[in-house]
């Protein structure tokens, strides 16, 4: 009889996870109590794919192992989803002779740690490969390995590919217990029952305290730590051609200059240490955004005006003790598995932590990690009606007419492709709301965030789920768009009267 695996998180970690273990003769699910896979500190974080050098392998062995290989095989993942990613380079910049020193530290670790074409280089080679970066940087330490990837899709593509391969989903499912006896874990109690599993990975990112806890493992804690962000508008010039930052502090790597796939220049973030129960408290401020300006100038030779800014967000991440990944299979209770503490380079890092944690399952749980025949590790995205030529644009159109009603106008997306999103949001389980069409599509991410957009999207998500426009919610129950039918609160109102 086939082993039941629950993973419980659906963020980057857990659905590479589930991804990997999809290939193997168990019977996978992936439990997420959003209404969807990536919305917690998966969706909001710098999008770097690191490339290793910036991992001391003596204080952090996993970090430094799993940064380096993770970030070769993002690039067969990559290619194997059609997730889009691009490879451009990293700068650290150096503005004065200790900065020069923290170079030479971390061109010796990468070395250490295996990371290939590392490079310290002078004023005029960086201003040949970065154009914009201010004139008193007097090195860089250049990384050719490092790349760029949207971290929503890449979940997206992984939960997609896990279930074509036969991992089950369940969205809007929160672990309120685990139950265990004799040792051994016998099942999950979530809000929507009970569910009898062998095996529970625990990937819950912010939250993977609590779920230890559940297990009665509760030898350590998560503290968030807050990042805020400057996204510009597709427009605001000038941009950055490679990933640029100046040399990291013990605490974090510091503020970065990226130019993201989809072509906006983003800054950030901060590193604010929270309280352990402020794992909700994603507000940004206006000192933690001075912050990011005033260091950002430090690097770039100039930014674009305020008034491109498209959005200031901030984003929460798992830190835990010591900096440490807690990735651990229990002898007691049997069953239970740790990948708790997952921080930065933690999107880096998820394929070889999902390779790694199947490993731990063949080795710590004694399992018979057999794999199954007709494994299928491709998946194909989504096409972006924007990206396409004026004959494959007319081509589509002549094939399906919703592709010629452009529905967002910042981001040129079409009503043919919210529905095709409404589509793969069904297969996946997921719940059709707002946020879920616009992970996939980029509607609502443009200048005017939705302003123009947001009525007629909910409007082709009423037609297609037969709800009515009111029902229509943001991101799950709770956060509906409307208040309800107007005459029948205009009839209430003149009953009362």
């Amino acid at each position: 009889m086939k082993k039941s695996v629950a993973i419980i998180g659906g963020g980057i970690a857990g659905c590479a996870i589930a991804r990997v273990l999809s290939k193997y003769d168990l019977d996978i699910h992936l439990i997420e109590k959003e209404a969807d896979v990536g919305w917690g500190a998966t969706k909001a974080n710098t999008s770097i794919i690191h490339p290793g050098h910036e991992e001391d392998a003596a204080i952090h062995p996993l970090r430094a192992k799993f940064c380096v290989e993770g970030n070769r095989i993002w690039r067969k993942w990559a290619e194997e989803m059609d997730i889009p990613v691009s490879w451009p380079g990293e700068l650290m910049i150096a503005l004065d002779d200790g900065g020069m020193e923290t170079l030479e530290h971390y061109l010796k670790l990468g070395e250490k740690n295996g990371v290939e074409g590392l490079e310290i280089m002078g004023r005029e080679e960086i201003k040949k490969l970065e154009p914009n970066v201010n004139e008193n940087a007097i090195a860089a330490l250049w990384a050719p390995a490092a790349g760029l990837i949207e971290p929503w899709e890449a979940c997206i593509a992984l939960a997609e590919n896990a279930a074509d391969n036969g991992a089950k989903m369940h969205l809007n499912t929160e672990v309120k217990g685990i139950a265990v006896g004799d040792g051994k874990l016998r099942g999950l109690e979530t809000n929507r029952g009970f569910m009898k599993v062998d095996v529970a990975i625990n990937a819950a990112g912010l939250f993977a305290d609590e779920i230890s806890g559940m297990a009665g493992i509760d030898d350590f804690k998560i503290c968030p730590r807050k990042g805020q962000y400057y996204l510009f508008s597709d427009d605001a010039m000038p941009k950055v051609k490679r990933i640029v930052h100046m040399t990291p502090t013990e605490k974090t790597k510091g503020v970065y200059a990226v130019t993201t796939v989809e072509g906006n220049l983003m800054l950030g973030p901060t590193a604010e240490d929270l309280d352990f129960d402020e794992k909700e408290e994603r507000s940004t401020t206006e000192e933690g955004l001075d912050y990011i300006w005033e260091n950002a100038r430090k690097f770039l030779a100039s930014l674009p005006p305020r008034n491109k800014v498209s959005k200031m967000f901030a984003g929460l991440r798992p830190e835990p003790p010591d900096g440490k990944y807690i990735i651990r299979a229990y002898e007691s209770p049997w069953g239970f598995v740790n990948v708790a503490g997952i921080r930065s380079p933690g999107l880096t890092a998820a394929p070889s932590i999902a390779e790694y944690v199947a490993k731990l399952m063949e080795e710590k749980l004694d399992l018979r990690m057999a794999e199954k025949e007709g494994w299928n590790p491709f998946r194909k995205g989504m096409k972006r009606f924007s990206r396409l030529s004026d004959s494959e644009k007319q081509h589509l159109i002549n094939r399906n007419p919703q592709y010629g009603n452009v529905v967002c106008m910042c981001k040129e997306v079409t009503e043919g492709e919210v529905v095709e999103a409404i589509e793969r949001i069904r297969k996946l389980g997921a719940g059709i709301t707002m946020d879920s069409i616009k992970f996939r599509t980029l509607a609502m991410f443009g200048e005017c965030q939705g302003s123009f957009c947001r009525s007629r999207i909910a409007s082709i998500i009423s037609r297609e789920a037969g709800i009515p426009l009111w029902q229509v919610s943001l991101k799950g129950d709770g956060t509906e768009y409307g208040i309800g039918d107007i005459k029948v609160l205009q009839r209430r109102e003149k009953d009362e009267g």
